[in-house]
């Protein structure tokens, strides 16, 4: 019996220990499934829809389209949990008014066709600079011209992807791998892209970038790789500020029968912005491989800078040499742009048209915006015609 009770005596701090340990892991567990939980139940709903009539008349062609679509967002982001966060996000596209290819046709084309989707399904990490997204995600790299998500067509580019990335000061490194890239007209190619992306902007001279995009299309068996930098900055001079941006890029484009192309890209971009009002001169050249293929911007947001018309969202083969000029202000809320383009060949310099674009775009409080937006397109020597688009909106987000 002494012995017994000698060792029930040693076993209880024993005892003791596993429980304290039991009730510290209970305790733990119970507090991380409460967090995860507060994290599900706490995240944004997220609403976001755009009503829009569009017209679009190129002569020569098809019967003018005219549509009126709604695109409806409805989605749910999860609150923060140890950095990591879930989004699912679906999309509807509805027409009300259906007179445009590809819904019929005998129209022109209106690249908004009806169709519902996944818009997003990603789970993201975020924490002490470092970043990480995998899955259906957006990608805008810079300003969008050589990686974007075309925003401004209903159904927007997304990309079944992982992407990595490191930001700390004025240091911004991105890396991204892309499986599967899900187009505008619901669509999809099979590929294998390596995007790479660095800038610096604690320069005194503004913001440093360097890039590689090197784009594998599985489907079409066609590389296109495409290396640049650029230089982006302001200066502050008494009343005025001095805009300026130079970039350069080579392009490697081979094709599934071995027929290489290379050619460059020359941006340069100069304004002022005086008295709420900004000017701007630009020249973007995308050049040419002696008139046989031209430096092409396939994963680019294309509409927001070859013209509204969208007659060059390609590029031809003799390259495409565009110069414009740019005023914009703002009246109250309301945004008010006005460009003018001016097209031409780089290998002929043959006249490829010109074009008129207007806006006037706001927000009409927290959840509401409209707009309105024109764009005239004049043909030159080239075989394209006459072409006149006409947009107007409404959107809410909630």
């Amino acid at each position: 019996m002494k012995n017994n009770r000698k060792t029930s005596r040693n076993l209880t701090p024993a005892l003791l220990s596993a429980a304290v340990l039991a009730a510290s892991l209970t305790t733990t567990a119970q507090v991380q499934a409460n967090a995860a939980m507060d994290a599900l139940t706490d995240g944004k709903i997220l609403n976001n829809f755009r009503l829009r009539y569009e017209t679009a008349d190129t002569d020569g062609g098809a019967d003018a389209a005219t549509a009126l679509t709604l695109r409806s967002r409805v989605g749910y982001e999860t609150a923060d949990f140890s950095g990591f966060k879930l989004l699912a996000e679906l999309e509807d596209i509805r027409a009300i008014v259906d007179e445009y290819a590809p819904e019929d046709a005998k129209y022109d084309v209106i690249a908004d066709p009806e169709n519902t989707e996944w818009n997003r399904f990603q789970l993201s990490y975020a924490k002490d600079g470092m970043s990480a997204v995998v899955g259906r995600q957006r990608i805008i790299l810079d300003n969008a011209r050589f990686i974007g998500n075309v925003g401004w067509r209903q159904n927007e580019v997304t990309y079944d992807a992982v992407k990595l990335g490191y930001k700390q000061d004025k240091l911004n490194l991105t890396y991204a791998y892309i499986d599967q890239r899900n187009f505008l007209n619901f669509t999809a190619n099979d590929t294998s892209d390596h995007l790479l992306n660095a800038s610096y902007s604690g320069l005194p001279v503004g913001k440093v970038a360097g890039y590689a995009y090197l784009l594998d299309n599985k489907d079409s068996e066609t590389t296109i790789n495409t290396y640049g930098a650029y230089l982006d900055g302001k200066q502050k001079l008494d009343s005025l500020t001095v805009l300026y941006r130079a970039e350069f890029a080579t392009q490697n484009r081979e094709l599934k029968n071995g027929t290489e192309f290379d050619t460059t890209y020359v941006l340069l971009e100069g304004g002022v912005k005086v008295s709420g009002f900004t000017f701007k001169l630009g020249n973007e050249i995308k050049g040419s491989d002696d008139g046989k293929g031209g430096f092409i911007t396939p994963y680019g947001t294309n509409h927001k800078f070859g013209g509204w018309a969208d007659r060059y969202l390609g590029t031809p083969a003799a390259g495409l040499d565009d110069k414009y000029a740019l005023i914009a202000t703002k009246a109250g809320p309301v945004k008010l742009v006005a460009a003018y383009h001016t097209y031409s060949g780089v290998e002929d310099s043959e006249d490829f048209g010109s074009e008129i674009n207007l806006l006037a775009a706001g927000k009409i409080n927290k959840n509401f915006s409209a707009g309105i937006k024109y764009a005239a397109f004049s043909e030159g020597d080239d075989a394209a015609n006459d072409t006149n688009k006409l947009w107007a909106w409404i959107g809410a987000k909630f």
